[in-house]
């Protein structure tokens, strides 16, 4: 500063011409006017002016004093700043200033000058402008380089600029600042972290969001000096990254979101640093690894990113982040997946397996993001998703955790409708998810109440939309209806029954309101309040709020009227829209927006709104199936062929007859469903005689023109028509006319004279005809049936052979090549069971005749006249036939009591026949007439013979029988609590002794002692006790060991003179004793009750009589030793990277994974289990799990290993050394896996699964050697079945009945189909199958065997025994339309409605 002044002294200071001396001695106007002339002259001179540069050098130097740099006005310093900025460009390169201080001073000055920049509506704008102009032109700042406190001048500059710059500012400012501060990064020596921080700050989110015009600046910065800086944002991230000094840098907190910011400016300016990424993703420190998986995220993810193909190692190591043990992490890894789907399709496919994994996930939260993204994905784009990625959302559609299966529904629902229904993504989008509508209603098979109400929901808003047009509403569900799959139609059917039984139990509800008030009547109330709860989520809350509507429905007479509306079978859709508004906006409070009581109300009503049907509705379906007919539909661009479609939508009117018949009544209808009755498709005409039958109750008198054309009809239908078709007229006669003794007349008459054993293709429809006749009218047709039973079908039929059978090694042949004399001999036998059904009395001993003709059939194994002329497997078909009618007589109770132990125990070996199709469907109809609680308890007993049975799946669909009707005896006795008087017939640990004398008298258990023997035995006991014993409630352990220790102190009643046989019943208790003991640890308490024996299998207990010897070889004793199998690392076999993060294994699980959601765990387990069948704990997976069989190995068969080779029980030893098997997972994630394939598809089987029976078949029981492809159905795939719960009260047995009367059992076509309980394999483990016992192949060998499943053929039908007392009134006895209900349910087994849900690879409880 001093040599400043000096030079100031030396000589004197120049003014431009005009211009005074400036001084402290003027005016503040006086020195602005004259600075502005001094500016002036500078704005002129240019750097080749040396003579005025010299000329004025003494005035740059006064101009710098601090007189000026220190000046109060703004007006004098920014004249003054101007002037310097000129001076800086005409002296250039060097300034006429050499003090580093007064340069400092100088610059300083200039920055704070900059300031005004701010206002961009000043006056004074354009002299700050066009300061900064010139600075940033002549670069004056990179002077500084030189000084030692440059980095304070321009660490003030760069603060000064970001400051003022903003919105006010054109694109001329923003360049000259962007020039300014580039040149001093460029063109400076270093860049020091203070000046560094003061440009990433504005990156931070916070200074961002204050001030975008400074975030655009300094990202405009870092683009131009991209190259010069990156050094410095290397060194700093290095200091704050690797070497955690964080102290270098306020900004080090934010450090991920300025590589996130800097990456979306230039990646170049990270090219050092994205490799310390991939270090810190390994970090120990959970935080620190959020942050770094939150940051890559949204580097990957961002629409234009290629980091993810620039750097693929990163790339990999973040996906190794999907397998966190960190909670959050994986978390956020997920939420990642759908912008890095939408923005990166290509991706996708490292995406999925990780995703894959993630929807395994023990986290809810997870699982339930995986589903978002995945959806979110494919709603703005379905290509963006491929089929693994929507299957993961299929998956979790049978999680266990309700938010993430209504998630995984909601989503495919969306995805449905947009691209199916409403058709965006073209054709082939709705191609890709057509399997979407199937799989959601696939849903309605499971058990909880949610899942099927949400279905509900799904299909009246997503799938046919219930505000469309009725014309566009009806076609939506026509052509869905002719696309669904087997399982999903049968899903849909069950849909409108429940929907429509609720409706009548509502409507019960309101009848019960009006009538005068007592004790009774509420009773009845309370009994239907608890019946329509049963219906609503949680039952519990659901209680209080139904028994509050009933008060409000006694009291509101309004709302009661609406109701009442709303359920009459007359109520139209739009009716019931309104209905439904008026009666919530009525119980609905504005104060109170959250209304738990309300919104069950609004469940309530969504399920018995007819949203989507009424007589509008029907008309419109019977148009556009006319329009199918006439040729005039869209079928064929809809995707279906017309033919297909006009028997969909026959089979829809059909289900809808079931439930809304009023809807049908309409002279249109009727005549368009009359049409259809002339069609030459069979399967049309049947359901339109159907239809006519559930709706033309009134038609006589409301509609006589078209009952005189449809009788004719009929009657022609039912003398030459197909079987079923014949069927269906006499029903339809039965239902519609009331002369129908004449009608019938004039039907019975000419068949009965017509009938000609000669012509035997001609008789299949008239023994149908009169069979049904026979069922309908018993008394009308008495003398002339009695002698057609004993003349016609019995001697002149079933006792004779007219035709050779054809000679081959089949033991089951297709329904075409069935020969028409066993046909009519099938119907014979039809014809005699239905008679004796609709006479229901035994007077002329005609039942004890026909059970002997029956018996003698299976003694014969079927070849009845036993000349050999007859074919196997025809002979197959007479076995089946005589079995299914003994099944049918024993549910008449009167015929029950005639039926002897030995034709019952001869019956029941028809399970173990040697025809494969012969075991699967007699068991499908001992299943069916268990599950209607018709049939007597001791025939639950019969599935415990399928423990023999050497194919697995066969083991596996018994196990599911059993375990259901348990459930539903077990619920029925809890809805039912006053027929506690009829335990003996319907608790299931009754079952026990029936089981016990049935394996007693087991042809296969010859010798008393012998071990295999004892084995097989066993494996049969616990089979059944394992279901029975599963719940210990009311301490029923003890009370089947009381009911084993009774049955020890008597004798078998069906010799109790023969030593032998009581030995086995006793040896056979004495295992069911060490079963029981062994599983139990509560067996010793006192029994709640003393047990009751069925009198007719034991004699009565003699008190001087006690038998307290063990009767067991002492060799047994090791095959019952307790012990629990260990347990599998569930968490680590899910997802091994999370071993330390899941959650524990949980402590409960449902063993009963073949069948039910019920929880039904087995008490501790035999040592054999780890061999035998999977522990709960093994099955206990993380609980995202959904409850599936696993695909085995390829080892692992069908078939098991011969049974002749048993295997003994595992030591404890053994189990230690025995690998541990895998969890299991669902061979079908839908029900269609049990249905979907037709199991006897003759092509596609090899010649030797065709049941060609084995070299040394015994009849009766599969052999014990099978090899894998002997007996064995083509592999299907494999689903489970939940059990549906029993009718609820007898209204809704009537309706369940109703609903089910298109099926009967008279269709052999339907015989050999697989039932919907039927368990398909799918090349997998079969959870829960028994495993046989192996032993040596001598010892069984050696054994001599009668034929096994029945007695040899010299033995005579069984002499009269004591015959068994009737079951109880309250399960079996059943009126007449119920019997024809039920037969006519047994007839189509491919087509009931799924009363005996399948659980679709269901989850777990």
């Amino acid at each position: 500063m001093a040599h400043s002044k000096a030079r100031v002294t030396d000589g004197k200071v120049t003014y431009p011409p005009g211009v005074k001396e400036i001084s402290d001695k003027i005016s503040k106007e006086e020195m602005v006017r004259r600075l502005k002339m001094v500016v002036k002259t500078f704005m002129d001179m240019d750097q080749d002016s040396e003579e005025e540069k010299e000329l004025y050098l003494n005035l740059a130097l006064h101009l710098a004093s601090d007189f000026f740099l220190k000046h109060p006005d703004k007006d004098v310093r920014l004249l003054v700043a101007c002037c310097l900025a000129d001076i800086f460009r005409i002296y250039a390169p060097e300034a006429p200033y050499t003090s580093p201080d007064k340069l400092k001073d100088i610059f300083m000055f200039i920055t704070r000058q900059l300031k005004g920049l701010e206002d961009t509506k000043s006056a004074q704008f354009n002299r700050y402008f066009y300061l900064l102009e010139n600075i940033a032109w002549v670069k004056s700042y990179n002077i500084c380089f030189e000084l030692e406190d440059s980095n304070e001048i321009f660490t003030q500059l760069y603060r000064t600029l970001f400051q003022v710059i903003n919105n006010g500012h054109n694109q001329k400012v923003h360049m000259h600042m962007v020039d300014l501060m580039s040149s001093i990064i460029c063109e400076g020596d270093t860049v020091s972290q203070e000046l560094l921080d003061t440009v990433l700050v504005n990156l931070v989110p916070a200074h961002k969001n204050l001030n975008k015009q400074a975030y655009d600046l300094a990202k405009a910065l870092l683009k131009r000096t991209a190259q010069a800086i990156e050094p410095y944002i290397t060194n700093f991230f290095n200091q704050v990254l690797m070497l955690g000094k964080t102290s270098v840098s306020d900004l080090s907190e934010h450090v991920f979101d300025l590589i996130l910011e800097l990456y979306n400016i230039d990646s170049h300016l990270l090219l050092s640093v994205l490799p310390q990424l991939e270090f810190k993703l390994k970090s120990n420190d959970n935080d620190e690894r959020l942050q770094v998986v939150k940051l890559l995220a949204k580097m990957f993810g961002a629409k234009d990113s290629e980091l993810a193909a620039q750097n693929k190692p990163l790339w990999q190591c973040y996906l190794g982040r999907f397998n966190d043990i960190h909670v959050p992490i994986r978390l956020e890894c997920v939420k990642f997946a759908s912008h890095c789907l939408m923005n990166h399709p290509d991706l996708a496919k490292d995406l999925t397996e990780f995703l894959r994994v993630r929807s395994h996930d023990p986290e809810e939260a997870i699982r339930h993001d995986v589903i978002v993204s995945i959806v979110t994905a494919a709603k703005k784009d379905l290509s963006l998703v491929n089929d693994a990625l929507l299957n993961f959302v299929k998956e979790r559609t049978l999680d266990k955790r309700w938010r993430v299966r209504k998630e995984a529904m909601m989503g495919l629902a969306s995805i449905y409708r947009k691209y199916s229904l409403q058709g965006e993504g073209g054709r082939e989008a709705s191609k890709q998810i057509s399997w979407i509508k199937d799989k959601l209603l696939h849903i309605y098979y499971q058990n909880s109440i949610d899942d099927r109400l949400l279905v509900e929901r799904v299909f009246a808003q997503y799938m046919v939309p219930h505000n469309l047009d009725t014309a566009e509403r009806m076609k939506c569900l026509y052509y869905l209806y002719a696309t669904l799959d087997t399982n999903a139609v049968k899903a849909l059917n069950e849909m409108w029954k429940c929907q429509n039984l609720l409706r009548h139990h509502v409507k019960d509800l309101l009848d019960l309101i009006k009538k005068p008030k007592s004790e009774a009547s509420s009773k009845a109330v309370f009994a239907k309040v608890m019946v329509i709860t049963r219906n609503l989520p949680d039952p519990g809350k659901a209680q209080d709020f139904v028994k509050k509507l009933a008060q409000v429905l006694e009291d509101d007479e309004r709302i009661r009227d609406q109701l009442e509306t709303l359920v009459s079978p007359s109520c139209s859709c739009k009716q019931a829209e309104v209905c439904v508004r008026d009666i919530t906006k009525k119980l609905g409070s504005p104060k109170q927006p959250s209304n738990p009581f309300l919104e069950m109300v609004k469940f309530l009503l969504e399920r018995i709104a007819p949203v989507h049907i009424d007589t509008e509705s029907i008309s419109a379906l019977i148009k556009q199936v006319n329009k199918s007919i006439d040729g005039t539909a869209d079928d064929e661009e809809e995707g279906v062929p017309t033919e297909e479609a006009i028997r969909a939508g026959l089979e829809l009117l059909k289900v809808l007859s079931f439930t809304h018949p009023v809807s049908f009544h309409s002279a249109e209808t009727f005549e368009s469903l009359l049409g259809c009755l002339k069609m030459d498709d069979e399967k049309v005409a049947e359901a339109a005689l159907q239809i006519f039958k559930n709706t033309g109750s009134k038609m006589e008198e409301s509609f006589p023109h078209i009952k005189s054309v449809l009788l004719p009809v009929l009657q022609a239908k039912a003398k030459r028509g197909p079987p079923r078709q014949a069927k269906y007229a006499i029903h339809c006669i039965n239902a519609m006319f009331t002369n129908r003794d004449t009608h019938f007349a004039q039907i019975f008459e000419p068949l009965h004279k017509g009938l000609d054993p000669a012509n035997l293709e001609q008789l299949i429809t008239p023994l149908t005809t009169l069979g049904h006749l026979a069922q309908l009218a018993p008394e009308q047709f008495a003398a002339p049936l009695k002698s057609l039973v004993a003349n016609f079908i019995v001697k002149d039929l079933l006792m004779n052979d007219r035709v050779p059978g054809k000679k081959t090694t089949k033991l089951w042949v297709p329904d075409d090549e069935v020969s028409p004399e066993t046909l009519a001999k099938i119907q014979g036998i039809k014809l005699m069971v239905r008679w004796l059904l609709g006479v229901k009395n035994n007077q002329s001993k005609s039942g004890n005749s026909t059970l002997r003709m029956l018996t003698a059939i299976l003694h014969s194994d079927g070849d009845l006249t036993e000349q050999g002329r007859m074919g196997k497997p025809d002979m197959s078909r007479l076995r089946l036939a005589a079995a299914c009618a003994l099944l049918k007589l024993a549910q008449e109770p009167c015929y029950h009591e005639i039926i002897t132990l030995e034709q019952y125990q001869l019956c029941a070996l028809v399970i173990n026949d040697e025809c494969y199709q012969v075991r699967q469907c007699f068991s499908q109809k001992l299943h069916r007439g268990l599950c209607r609680l018709r049939l007597p308890l001791e025939y639950m007993a019969v599935f415990a013979l399928c423990a023999k049975d050497p194919v697995k799946e066969r083991r596996a669909h018994a196990r599911q029988c059993l375990v259901k009707n348990v459930n539903i005896r077990r619920e029925y006795l809890k809805q039912h609590a006053a027929i506690s008087d009829k335990l003996f017939s319907l608790l299931p640990e009754y079952v026990v002794p029936y089981t016990i004398h049935l394996l007693a008298h087991d042809p296969d258990y010859v010798k008393v002692q012998d071990i295999e023997q004892l084995k097989e035995i066993k494996e049969a006991l616990w089979f059944v006790l394992e279901i029975i014993m599963a719940k210990n409630e009311n301490n029923s352990h003890a009370f089947i060991r009381k009911m084993v220790e009774n049955i020890k102190q008597t004798k078998d009643a069906q010799a109790p003179t023969d030593p032998k046989t009581n030995e086995k019943l006793y040896t056979v208790c004495d295992v069911a004793m060490n079963i029981i003991m062994s599983k139990s640890t509560t067996y010793s308490l006192e029994s709640p009750k003393d047990p009751v024996l069925p009198s007719c299998f034991f004699t009565k207990p003699d008190k001087n009589f006690s038998n307290t010897k063990n009767y067991l070889p002492p060799e047994m004793k090791s095959f019952f030793t307790p012990g629990k199998p260990k347990s599998a690392n569930v968490l680590g076999a899910v997802n091994k990277p999370l071993s330390t993060a899941g959650k524990q294994l949980q402590s409960k699980a449902s063993r009963m994974e073949t069948a039910s959601n019920e929880d039904s765990s087995s008490n501790p387990g035999s040592p054999q289990r780890s061999k035998t069948r999977h522990d709960s704990t093994e099955l206990d997976m993380s609980e995202n799990e959904d409850i599936s069989l696993k695909r085995a190995d390829s080892t692992d068969k069908d078939i098991e290993k011969p049974r002749g080779r048993k295997r003994g029980v595992a030591s404890s030893d053994d189990q230690d050394n025995k690998p541990k098997r895998g969890r299991k997972k669902s061979a079908a994630n839908t029900p269609a896996a049990a249905e979907s394939e037709e199991p006897w598809d003759e092509d596609n089987r090899p010649e030797d699964e065709q049941n060609s029976p084995p070299k040394k078949g015994r009849r009766g029981r599969p052999p014990k050697a099978a090899t894998p492809s002997q007996d064995t159905p083509a592999k299907g795939k494999r689903g489970r079945k939940k059990a549906a719960p029993p009718p609820e009260d007898e209204e809704e047995e009537e309706e369940e009945e109703r609903m089910e009367e298109d099926v009967e059992e008279e269709d052999e076509e339907d015989d050999m189909s697989s039932e919907n309980l039927e368990l398909k394999t799918k090349g997998g483990r079969q959870a829960r199958a028994p495993r046989r016992p192996q032993g040596s192949v001598e010892s069984a060998e050696s054994t001599p065997q009668k034929r096994r499943g029945r007695p040899p053929k010299s033995a005579q039908p069984a002499a009269k025994k004591p015959v068994r007392g009737g079951r109880s009134k309250a399960a079996a006895a059943k009126d007449d339309s119920e019997e024809e209900d039920e037969e006519e349910e047994e007839e189509q087994e491919d087509e009931p409605t799924p009363k005996g849900r399948k659980k679709a690879a269901g989850r777990r409880r």
